[in-house]
C-alpha cells in the first residue's frame, strides 16, 4: 500500500483520460463537472485492490474547494443562450462598456427669415451749360467767362465744396465765327439745395444758361451696405421667430448651430412701376428719385439649439 510519508512531496495530481489539466494545485472540487481532478497513486505504487481499508487509508483528505467567478456585464447576457453540451460556451465578441454617458439626440428648431430694405439715391448730378458764338474770338470768350464766373461764385456762396464742382471749356471755329461753350458739372448730396440753386440760375441768367435734368445715383459703398443690411435684418427676423416659438412651447432658445443665406436679389425702382417706360425728361424730381431707389432682399435659414426651462431654486 502506498502512503504519503512526512518527508515525501505532496501527492501527485494525475489527469483523468480526456480531461484538461489545471496548473499547480488549483483544482475544482466538483464531482459532477467534467474536468475534475483527484489525487491518485503513482502508476508504480503497489496495487491496493481487494483491500477496502487500504483504499480508504490511501486517499488523502480532500482539500477545501475553490470557486472561480467571472463577472459578466449585463450587455453580455447572450452568453447564457450560447451554452453547448458539456457546459462549454461558444466564443463571442465582447466589447467593454463605455463609461461615457449615452448621448441623446440634440433638440433643434429650424426657422427661416426674410427681409427687404431700400435706399434712396444719395447723389445727384446737374450740368449747367453756357455758350456764345461771335465773329471775334475774344468776344466769344468774354461772354462765356463772364457768366461762368457768376455761376461759380453763386455755388461758393451756397456752400458747395470745390471738389464737387467740375468745369470744362470747349472753344472751336464754326464757319466764319468762333464758338465757345463751358459746362459746369455739380454734384449734390442735398437735393433741396440742388433745386434752389437751379431755380436761382434760371432766374438770373434766363435763356443764356441751359440746366440739365438731375441724374440720381448711389455711391458704391451705399449699395454694399444695403446688401449687408438686408442679410442682417433677415437673420434678426429669424432669431425673433425662433425665440417666440420656444417661449410658446415652454423652452429656452440656445446658441445658433447654422446660419445660411439662401437667396438674395436686388432691383432698382419699383417692380410694378410703369413710369420707367416713359421718357426721362417727362418725370418729375420725385419720380426720378423713386425710380433710382435700390431695393435689396435676403432670405436666410437658421438652426438653433433648444434647451429646457431652467428650474429656479427656492431659497429657504
Amino acid at each position: 500500500m502506498w502512503r504519503n510519508s512526512p518527508h515525501s512531496a505532496a501527492p501527485a495530481l494525475w489527469k483523468l483520460p480526456g480531461l484538461p489539466a489545471l496548473p499547480g494545485s488549483l483544482c475544482a472540487a466538483h464531482t459532477e463537472a467534467p474536468g475534475a481532478f483527484w489525487p491518485l497513486r503513482p502508476p508504480s505504487a503497489p496495487s491496493c485492490y481487494g483491500n477496502p481499508a487500504a483504499i480508504t487509508m490511501s486517499l488523502p483528505q480532500a482539500s477545501q474547494s475553490r470557486m472561480f467567478v467571472e463577472l459578466v456585464p449585463w450587455a453580455d447576457r447572450s452568453r447564457e443562450n450560447n451554452l453547448v453540451s458539456g457546459g462549454e460556451t461558444l466564443p463571442i465578441l465582447r466589447q467593454p462598456l463605455s463609461s461615457a454617458p449615452v448621448q441623446t439626440s440634440a433638440r433643434e428648431v429650424h426657422v427661416s427669415g426674410a427681409a427687404e430694405v431700400s435706399a434712396s439715391p444719395d447723389r445727384a448730378q446737374v450740368a449747367v451749360r453756357v455758350s456764345s458764338t461771335k465773329e471775334a474770338a475774344a468776344e466769344a470768350k468774354k461772354s462765356v467767362c463772364r457768366r461762368l464766373d457768376y455761376i461759380t461764385q453763386s455755388l461758393q456762396q451756397q456752400g458747395l465744396q470745390a471738389e464737387n464742382v467740375t468745369v470744362t471749356k470747349d472753344f472751336r471755329r464754326v464757319e466764319n465765327a468762333y464758338h465757345m461753350e463751358a459746362e459746369v458739372c455739380i454734384t449734390f448730396t442735398e437735393f433741396g439745395k440742388m433745386q434752389n440753386i437751379c431755380n436761382f440760375l434760371v432766374e438770373k441768367l434766363d435763356s443764356s444758361v441751359v440746366i440739365s435734368q438731375p441724374q440720381f445715383y448711389h455711391t458704391p459703398g451705399s449699395v454694399e451696405n444695403l446688401r449687408r443690411q438686408a442679410c442682417l435684418v433677415a437673420v434678426e427676423n429669424a432669431w425673433r421667430k425662433a425665440q417666440e416659438v420656444c417661449n410658446l412651447v415652454g423652452q429656452t432658445l440656445g446658441k445658433p448651430l447654422l446660419i445660411k443665406e439662401e437667396e438674395t436679389k436686388e432691383w432698382e425702382g419699383q417692380i410694378d412701376d410703369h413710369q420707367s417706360s416713359k421718357l426721362s425728361s417727362s418725370l418729375t424730381v420725385q419720380q426720378k428719385i423713386k425710380s433710382a431707389t435700390i431695393h435689396a432682399a435676403s432670405k436666410v435659414f437658421l438652426t438653433f439649439e433648444v434647451k429646457g426651462k431652467e428650474k429656479k431654486k427656492k431659497h429657504l
